[in-house]
């Protein structure tokens, strides 16, 4: 079960990427970010409320505090990568993140099947290939130290969010997007570049919102469920999943690698779950 929750974690948060992806063509990417956090708040609050979340022992908050902070700072660096360096470098390099929870998950004495850590090497070659790794390309370290940064941060997030969750998924992930809310915030009274959405912007920036924060709470609860260190690489499949809605919707033509990345991916994917 751990194993398909973070699957389709996998899937939404992909499917998340693509949709904010598409959208920050019209719109400033702050503006698509905190406009969609706004919107899965709502969800998140809602379904805290139906289910009775607020009465649960208030433990996570430390957890969602830090992963929230630590997801923002990755989130900036990952941008300020982007903006200056070569995706082709910056993606693959941010992918990485998911060797931190792996590592850390190992070093605490998990213990896979090993057809389930030939699965897990697979599925990171995978999801490297399919990020659409360059060799050359970039002028300065810069982009690599932010992205380095960003790797960091993201991987701290998932182990941040895994713990969080051992006391409570669903309000850990509550916690998360109120504290980012108001990160944002503040970060918007300062650079004041949110704006410009227009209505036929709503249906995608609902749909990135609610899609990010319910793959937040599912891949919450398979942490719970199964070992880190395989749920993380489940759970960090969404480029590949970004990947091939690019090349169905847009037409965008995958390079060779990025097909041989999709097919090592899926491999793990297959190891990884017939050693669960």
């Amino acid at each position: 079960m751990s194993a398909l929750l973070a699957l389709v974690s996998s899937l939404m948060w992909g499917t998340s990427d693509f949709l904010g992806g598409v959208t920050s063509r019209r719109l400033p990417p702050l503006a698509v970010y905190g406009l969609s956090q706004a919107v899965g708040l709502v969800f998140l609050v809602v379904a805290a409320t139906v289910t009775g979340g607020w009465a649960a022992d208030p433990g996570y908050w430390p957890w969602a505090i830090g992963a929230s902070v630590v997801g923002m700072i990755a989130m900036l660096a990952f941008y300020e990568a982007l903006k200056i360096g070569p995706m082709g470098i910056v993606s693959p390099l941010v992918a990485l993140s998911v060797l931190v929870p792996v590592t850390v998950s190992l070093l605490r004495g998990e213990v896979p099947a090993a057809i389930q850590i030939v699965g897990i090497i697979a599925a990171i070659s995978g999801i490297l290939l399919a990020s659409g790794p360059e060799l050359s390309g970039a002028e300065t370290a810069k982009p690599l130290i932010y992205a380095g940064i960003a790797a960091v941060g993201f991987g701290g997030m998932f182990i941040l969010m895994a713990e969080g969750s051992k006391h409570d998924a669903l309000m850990t992930m509550t916690g998360m997007r109120i504290v980012t809310l108001v990160i944002f915030a503040a970060i918007f009274l300062v650079v004041r570049n949110v704006g410009g959405a227009k209505g036929s912007d709503a249906v995608p920036l609902i749909a990135v919102g609610i899609l990010d924060a319910a793959a937040n709470v599912t891949f919450g609860f398979a942490t719970t469920m199964g070992l880190l260190s395989v749920t993380a690489v489940l759970g960090d499949l969404y480029p590949v999943v970004t990947a091939i809605l690019a090349a169905i919707v847009l037409k965008e033509r995958l390079r060779p690698v990025q097909y041989a990345g999709v097919a090592v991916a899926m491999v793990g994917v297959l190891l990884i779950a017939s050693g669960g």
